[in-house]
Parts: structure tokens; sequence; C-alpha cells
């Protein structure tokens, strides 16, 4: 079993070289992990992920990449219920759009470092406005909400047009649940609303995580 990550405090740095710090210690914690450990965990993820997606029948998703917390069997049972889903692709002119998953064997690779794509016609972030709630990946959330992403902002591009009712999913590890300090934040990083690990599923506001997160913050301050 891999041992629980360790992030270094990202304090007195600037927001974007704070985030490229965790983000390489996370990266290479990520690579640690073996294939029989993530086939393990796939399990509790797929199961939560069904859990909240409950009734929706309209639901923003993402390809899962090696490391990351695994998304098939999610895609693939979701599907099978009947839910639409939305991925993301790349548009015309490397626009960030979203397509329509229609089973694995559909998806394929159509950018050097890109997760898998559907065919077929794309559509604008517009579209976001028609889904009951979005699931993104990310690599560390914080008690207040905070999702740290690859860096691309591709996905507060994108929350930014949600509804204010759509909620907000992030899939990662136990142990990228950052209790012990604020994560670097940019004006224009989206906050998110729940998160999805092997082992839990669970709203930030007003939870165990983000009490315990507060505690930390006052002590730190105080």
């Amino acid at each position: 079993m891999t041992e629980p990550l360790r992030l270094p405090l990202a304090h007195g740095y600037d927001v974007d070289d704070a985030k490229e710090l965790l983000r390489k210690e996370i990266r290479e914690h990520r690579r640690s992990r073996n294939e029989a450990e993530l086939r393990e965990l796939s399990a509790g993820f797929t199961q939560h992920v069904l859990d909240a997606v409950g009734d929706a029948r309209r639901v923003a998703f993402y390809v899962s990449t090696p490391g990351e917390p695994p998304t098939q069997d999610a895609l693939t049972q979701l599907s099978a219920r009947g839910v639409h889903i939305l991925l993301p692709v790349l548009g015309p002119g490397l626009a960030r759009n979203w397509g329509v998953f229609k089973g694995l064997d559909d998806l394929s690779e159509r950018a050097p470092g890109r997760p898998p794509e559907p065919s077929g016609e794309s559509y604008s972030a517009e579209v976001l406005n028609e889904v009951d709630l979005v699931i993104t990946p990310g690599m560390a959330v914080d008690g207040f909400g905070t999702r740290l992403g690859k860096g691309g902002g591709w996905y507060d591009r994108a929350l930014a047009s949600l509804r204010e009712e759509t909620m907000v999913f992030t899939m990662l590890f136990d142990d990228e649940l950052v209790a012990t300090q604020r994560l670097p934040l940019n004006d224009y990083d989206q906050p998110i609303d729940a998160v999805i690990t092997p082992t839990r599923l669970f709203l930030i506001e007003g939870s165990p995580f983000q009490k315990e997160a507060l505690a930390n913050l006052a002590e730190a301050t105080g």
C-alpha cells in the first residue's frame, strides 16, 4: 500500500509557484500507486459516483488518465442506467468543448497528453447549463472548497458558466483532502461543493473535514 501523501506548506510562494509545488508532489505520489492498488480502489470510487449521481439524468464527467482516480467503470455503469454523460473534448481551433459519451470503445486519444475523447459533434461550455451535476478531476481539495487542478484552467472557466444550483463534485484520493493548510487560490478559481474518494462521499459545507480545516486555520493564525 502506498504511503500517505505529505504535502509541503505552500506559504511564502506566489500563487502559481505554490500551485506548481503542490502539483509536483501530488504527481510523484500518484505515480507510486501500482495498478493493483488502483483496481482495489476502483470499486469504492465507482459506488460513490453512482451514489452522487443518484437520479440525475444529465451529468458532466471525465475520462481518467493513468494514475488518476479511475472513472471507466463508473462511466459504463452510468451509461447503462441511461444517464446522458458529457465529456471534455478539444473543439475547433483547440476550443475546450464537450462531447457525448457513447461507450468506452468509442473513445480515442486525439491529442498527445489529452484524455481519450468521444467521437461526434462537440458543444461549447454553454451546454453545461443543461446538466444536473458536474464531476471534475482534481489533485487536491481543501476544507473551503478550493480545488487544485492540473493547471490549464479549463474547469474553472467551464464551472463559471454553471447554473447556481448545479452541484460540483471532485474525485480524488483520500490523502489529497487537505485540512492542514489553505490551498493557493487565484481570482478565477471556482469552488466545488463535494468530494468523492474511495471511502467517502460528502458535502464540504459543515463537514468534519471543514471543521478540522477551520480549527487548523484558527490555530495557525491565533
